[in-house]
């Protein structure tokens, strides 16, 4: 993996490369540099310029066109510039990769690898890292022609402990016969993994379940913290939480479980989806969803339709959700001024102003929070209080018939 999926976290320079298509406006390509520059540097990458083209679609050879990928090579051989890395903010082929990589002579990432890397660097437990190393061989496996190092053989069969290699099997085939032995044997971890899951999931007992979910970045792990008066990690980088916790709560003397998962980004790679599945359990067995969207982003709407669309392919199904809308301290709205649009300098926006704004019509069960300043959070923990005490009653009616008349 050496040189082609980082694991060490180590200062580079880069270059930043995107698209303007009809189905990416300037605007969000703009968005997505920003996110993908937020993402080099949780890698530890400095970006130090950006690169962007207006086609109708990405290059079938080169991503770009042959005059920009000139234009990027011009700026990388600069030497005062000391650029060892260039990143693209879409998946690229397995073709687009090589004819990149012979053009420019550094090292070239994705969006896909890039995330992969923060991935591997941010992984604590067995749990995770098995997981990584599956997305990471799954994402490999298709694009052995361009690495630059074989892969050390492994051990196991033939004279002296070492497989032997059948004849006329060249290196690449070895090499995609090792990635196949290693993934089947990353799939029965996984499965192994999940069986132990399950059974603890299975012994939590009959408590209500609730699962923080959201974008990266919005605050879940803050929130957690607050509600659960436990300390779990959290800082401002993305995908600052990988492994699921669960924490018991209670608000007003009622118990239930919550549980902080991974965030969601735009642009997810696929094999995060599939490796993470296991992770994502918590969130497909949870009975309440608590969306947690960072107000104060430019783009949260899209966020949310980000984060409500991959909650859709995994739960398959229509869960309750309360929406939290965070971070309303660092929220700066747009006010109408001779009829355009400017935006109003940052301040502290009155939490009657949000409840009556049209951001609060976006959702039947929202309220507005800063989890960091503590603002409105008894109101967040009576909304919390209701949905999962409906939940509650509607699971143990008669249980809940003798706790109102014992208080009574």
């Amino acid at each position: 993996m050496k040189d082609f999926i980082l694991t060490k976290t180590n200062t580079e320079n880069a270059v930043l490369v995107g698209l303007v298509t009809p189905a990416q406006r300037e605007s969000q390509s703009t968005e997505y540099l920003d996110e993908l520059e937020f993402l080099a540097e949780t890698a530890g990458i400095h970006a130090v310029r950006r690169f962007t083209q207006k086609l109708e679609a990405p290059h079938s050879v080169t991503f770009v066109g042959s005059g920009k990928l000139q234009e990027i090579k011009c700026f990388v051989e600069n030497e005062d510039n000391e650029i060892g890395m260039v990143i693209f903010d879409d998946e690229l082929t397995p073709k687009q990769l090589r004819n990149i990589e012979a053009t420019l002579k550094v090292k070239i990432m994705d969006r896909t690898s890039l995330i992969l890397d923060i991935f591997a660097a941010r992984a604590q437990t067995a749990h995770a890292k098995t997981q990584v190393e599956l997305a990471q061989y799954n994402y490999m496996l298709p694009r052995l022609k361009r690495l630059w190092t074989h892969l050390e053989r492994q051990s196991g069969g033939g004279s002296g402990g070492f497989r032997m290699r059948g004849p006329g099997e060249t290196q690449l085939e070895t090499d995609r016969r090792i990635i196949l032995e290693k993934i089947a044997k990353l799939k029965s971890d996984m499965k192994e993994i999940d069986r132990q899951k399950s059974t603890q999931r299975q012994n939590r007992g009959k408590l209500v379940r609730v699962a923080l979910v959201g974008y990266t970045n919005v605050g879940k792990s803050t929130l957690m913290t607050l509600l659960t008066k436990s300390e779990v990690f959290a800082e401002n980088k993305l995908f600052a939480t990988l492994d699921t916790t669960v924490r018991k709560t209670t608000v007003d003397n009622l118990a239930f479980l919550l549980s902080d998962t991974v965030g969601f980004i735009r642009k997810l790679p696929t094999e995060l989806i599939e490796s993470f599945k296991s992770t994502l359990d918590e969130v497909r067995e949870a009975d309440l969803l608590v969306h947690v969207v960072d107000i104060s982003h430019p783009a949260f709407e899209e966020q949310i339709e980000v984060v409500t669309k991959t909650l859709a392919d995994i739960t398959g199904e229509n869960k309750p959700v309360i929406v939290v809308f965070n971070k309303v301290d660092a929220f700066s709205c747009l006010e109408k001024e001779d009829d355009d649009l400017t935006p109003r300098t940052r301040e502290n926006i009155s939490l009657d102003e949000l409840k009556q704004s049209w951001i609060s019509k976006l959702h039947d069960d929202c309220v507005f929070i800063s989890a960091r300043e503590k603002h409105n959070i008894g109101e967040l923990k009576t909304l919390l209080y209701n949905k999962v005490h409906e939940i509650h009653v509607r699971r143990f009616p008669y249980n809940d018939f003798l706790f109102r008349h014992y208080d009574e």
